[in-house]
C-alpha cells in the first residue's frame, strides 16, 4: 500500500457507459452497474404521476422527510442531490480542506471533481496483493478530507464498517460513498444513519439499484453544519420534481423490501459468475475476491485485447486501466442473471481463445 501524488494517469473521466454509447447499444451490457430490468413498473408509473406538477418549481420537502426516515435521522442531516456525483463536485468546491485523500481504486468522479475545484489530491493505492483491502494506518494522519468506497467500485470489496470508521479525526471529514450499499444483502457495515463518527458524510444513490441514471438521484447524510455548507453551493432547484418523486417512492417500505430481495438476487447471480470466472483459471484469469457488490473485479492476461473481441461477440464490459492502483491486465463485469452470464461465459471462453 502507498501514497501517491502524481497528476497524470488514468483518464478519471472514463466511466462504463462510453462502452454501450456510439454504437455499443446493441451490445449485452456488463459494463454499466446498473440493475437490467428497472425501473419497475410501479416506479415508472410513480414518476409518470409526478409530470403533471411540472409547472411547479420543485417542491423536495417530503422527498427529504422520506429519506431521514428511512435511515432515522432528523432531516437536517439529509441533502437531496442529482444523483451522489453531485455531492462530489459539492464536497469539492464548499469544504475548506488542505490535504485531501482519495482511496483508491474506487470511482474516480470524487478525485476528478476535488482537481476540478483546484485541490492537490493524494492517493493512498490498495494493493490486489491484500485483497484490496484497507489498512487505515496507510492513510496520512494530517490527511483532513478521506474518500472511500464501501462497497468500493470496481473492486467489489465491502470493507468492514470498524475499519472505515478508524479513519474518523477530530478536523477531518471521512466522505464514505455507499451507492452500492443497498446492494449488499442486509446492507452490512453501513454507515449510514450513524451520527456517533466525527466527521461522518455518507453518499447514496438512488441511480443503481432503481435503474434511474437517466433522471439522477441521490442523496447526502452529514452533520447539520455540513449539510448546510453544501446547499449553499447548490443552484436552486437542484433536484427535478420526477427525481423528488423517485426519492420518496425508493425509500418507502416497498422499495425497501424489494431492494432487499433484489440484493439476495444478486448475491446468488454473482456466486454464479464467479464459479464460472473460476473455472478459466488455467487461462490466467483471477477474479479479485470476496466480491460483495453487483459487479466483478477480473484480471487476465491481455485483457484489452480480450475486451475487443467480447465486443465482436457481443458483450460490452468495463475495462480497468482508468482506474488508478489498476492497469490494462483488468476488467469490471456487471453481475446479471444466470441467462445472460452463461452466454457471456461461452463468449469469454471464445475470447479467451
Amino acid at each position: 500500500m502507498r501514497t501517491d501524488e502524481e497528476d497524470d494517469g488514468p483518464d478519471l473521466r472514463h466511466h462504463g457507459d462510453a462502452e454501450v454509447r456510439d454504437g455499443g447499444g446493441a451490445l449485452v451490457d456488463l459494463a454499466v452497474n446498473v440493475r437490467a430490468d428497472t425501473p419497475p413498473d410501479w416506479l415508472r408509473d410513480r414518476l409518470a404521476a409526478s409530470l403533471g406538477s411540472l409547472a411547479a418549481y420543485p417542491d423536495g420537502r417530503a422527498a427529504r422527510a422520506a429519506v431521514a426516515a428511512r435511515h432515522g435521522l432528523p432531516v437536517e442531516r439529509v441533502l437531496l442531490t442529482a444523483g451522489a456525483a453531485e455531492a462530489f463536485v459539492l464536497l469539492a468546491r464548499a469544504l475548506k480542506v488542505s490535504r485531501p485523500v482519495v482511496v483508491h481504486p474506487q470511482f474516480t468522479e470524487p478525485e476528478a471533481a476535488l482537481r476540478d475545484a483546484g485541490h492537490t489530491v493524494d492517493r493512498v493505492l490498495l494493493r490486489a496483493a491484500d485483497g484490496f483491502r484497507l489498512d487505515p494506518a496507510a492513510v496520512p494522519e494530517d490527511a483532513d478530507l478521506v474518500v472511500i468506497g464501501n462497497p468500493t467500485n470496481p473492486t467489489s470489496v465491502l470493507h468492514p464498517a470498524a475499519a472505515v470508521t478508524a479513519l474518523a479525526r477530530p478536523g477531518r471529514t471521512l466522505v464514505v460513498d455507499e451507492a452500492f450499499m443497498d446492494a449488499v444483502p442486509g446492507e452490512r457495515e453501513a454507515l449510514a444513519g450513524r451520527t456517533d463518527v466525527p466527521g461522518l458524510v455518507v453518499l447514496r444513490s438512488l441511480t443503481k439499484t432503481w435503474g434511474l441514471a437517466g433522471l439522477r438521484i441521490g442523496y447526502v447524510l452529514a452533520a447539520p453544519e455540513t449539510v448546510a455548507d453544501l446547499a449553499r453551493a447548490q443552484p436552486l432547484w437542484p433536484v427535478s420534481t420526477p427525481a423528488l418523486a423517485a426519492a420518496e417512492a425508493c425509500v418507502g417500505p416497498r422499495a425497501l423490501a424489494e431492494a432487499a430481495d433484489a440484493a439476495r438476487r444478486i448475491a446468488a447471480d454473482r456466486a454464479h459468475l464467479v464459479a464460472g470466472l473460476r473455472e478459466l483459471a488455467a487461462r490466467g484469469l483471477r477474479v479479485a475476491e470476496p466480491a460483495e457488490g453487483p459487479f466483478v473485479l477480473v484480471r487476465l492476461p491481455e485483457a484489452a485485447a480480450v475486451r475487443h473481441r467480447l465486443r465482436g461477440l457481443g458483450y460490452a464490459v468495463r475495462r480497468g486501466d482508468t482506474f488508478p492502483g489498476l492497469g490494462p491486465q483488468w476488467l469490471r463485469l456487471a453481475v446479471r442473471d444466470r441467462a445472460t452470464t452463461d452466454g457471456f461465459l461461452a463468449a469469454l471462453r471464445r475470447a479467451l481463445g
